[in-house]
């Protein structure tokens, strides 16, 4: 059994940004600034409210008598307590015999066009490391996209009008970004293991490194191309925010209609009609902040049972990208027409290049991670296909 290692990073990333939020909204307290101060507080405590309940609903803890734990998610200290137990029981494997062993069967992936079928025998233990892990993998996406994505566009927009960085703020928006690109890179683990669940996937340093490239590039230059609109146009960045927001948030909802599959009932099976329909208005939310900022790496189908299509289809992000490049080329461009703080126009001009070269850049590294170092690219390459299907 592997160490809950993700369960720590999260809880680690969570932890620090919490804690360079609270310090830093001090010192707005301090001078006086109340409305910096609130909104920072607002994306500290709000995500941590959603963290609490996500590792609750996945652990289904109001199904079982466990009021201290509860209490202490209550106290925003359930991360720390889960990371605890969860390295507990990763400590404690082995000394007490397992009562209970369930046996899982996945394929290997493909060498040579042959796919062989393996098992594993998952003890008690071992299945609540992997529970925990599948819980802190969801809570570090809604941390990232619920908290730290606007907690550093804030932050980036603050200094952006002071024309300096604080050692307060910069450490905020460090910890902030490595969150965002972190919960991005669960995105991308979760895809994989929901597109192709019958296999036993290991994702290789290579293709760890190429998500963090690709994440980082079209994150940051995300956020630069919303700090510099929102610097010259002020308000006028609501409109787009909440345009993106509400179409994402739509797009989902009318390709189920379109399809007139029945409503879904198995999300969760101690969830009512009312409560399964706020669990997906919930989950298409989080889709649709995610897709503000990057892309969410998975097709939301709700008309599946997995809520994801495990369908290849390359047309959604070409398209997501083709329209995100246009709409970051036209915010640039509009920022470029009215600012003026940049001069002469060529120094405008060639921040505006270097914006677009790196989110192109990231595309570079999204296309080579999925061509050469994807853990499942024999699955969806035209030539390991046909040696496939000639090898049933």
């Amino acid at each position: 059994m592997k160490p809950p290692i993700s369960v720590l990073v999260s809880v680690s990333l969570f932890t620090a940004e919490t804690t360079a939020a609270l310090y830093l909204s001090l010192t707005y307290s301090h001078s006086g600034e109340r409305i910096y101060r609130g909104l920072t507080l607002l994306f500290t405590v709000l995500p941590s409210v959603l963290v609490q309940l996500t590792l609750t609903f996945v652990h289904r803890d109001l199904k079982r008598d466990r009021p201290l734990v509860l209490l202490l998610h209550i106290l925003q200290l359930g991360p720390i307590v889960r990371c605890l137990e969860a390295f507990y029981i990763y400590g404690s494997t082995g000394r007490v015999e397992e009562p209970y062993v369930s046996i899982t069967r996945k394929k290997q992936i493909p060498r040579g066009g042959v796919s062989v079928e393996v098992e594993e025998h998952v003890g008690r233990a071992e299945g609540k490391v992997i529970t925990h892990r599948a819980a802190f993998a969801r809570a570090a996406v809604v941390q990232a996209f619920l908290g730290s994505a606007p907690q550093l566009t804030l932050q980036a927009y603050i200094c952006m009008l002071r024309r300096a960085v604080s050692i307060q703020t910069g450490t905020l928006m460090v910890v902030s970004l490595l969150s965002i690109v972190y919960g991005a890179l669960r995105c991308n683990i979760l895809a994989i293991k929901i597109k192709y669940d019958d296999y036993e996937v290991q994702m290789s340093p290579s293709a760890y490194l190429c998500v963090f490239l690709w994440r980082s590039l079209e994150i940051s230059t995300r956020v630069a191309v919303l700090v510099l609109f929102s610097s010259v146009l002020g308000f006028w960045i609501l409109p787009v925010a909440l345009a993106d927001l509400l179409a994402f948030f739509l797009f989902p909802w009318v390709l189920f209609w379109w399809s007139g599959a029945p409503f879904p009932k198995d999300v969760e099976k101690t969830l009512t009609r009312v409560g399964t329909t706020v669990a997906l208005c919930f989950l298409t939310f989080l889709y649709a902040a995610v897709s503000i900022f990057c892309w969410p790496a998975v097709g939301l189908d709700l008309s599946n049972q997995d809520l994801i299509s495990r369908a290849e289809d390359w047309d959604r992000p070409a398209a997501f990208y083709a329209l995100r490049f246009v709409e970051n080329s036209g915010l640039i461009l509009l920022w470029w027409v009215f600012q003026t703080d940049f001069r002469p126009p060529l120094t405008a001009a060639l921040l505006a290049t270097q914006l677009l070269v790196g989110y192109i850049g990231s595309l570079v590294f999204m296309l080579i991670l999925y061509r050469f170092c994807h853990p499942c690219r024999k699955l969806y390459l035209p030539s390991t296909s046909c040696n496939l299907q000639s090898n049933p």
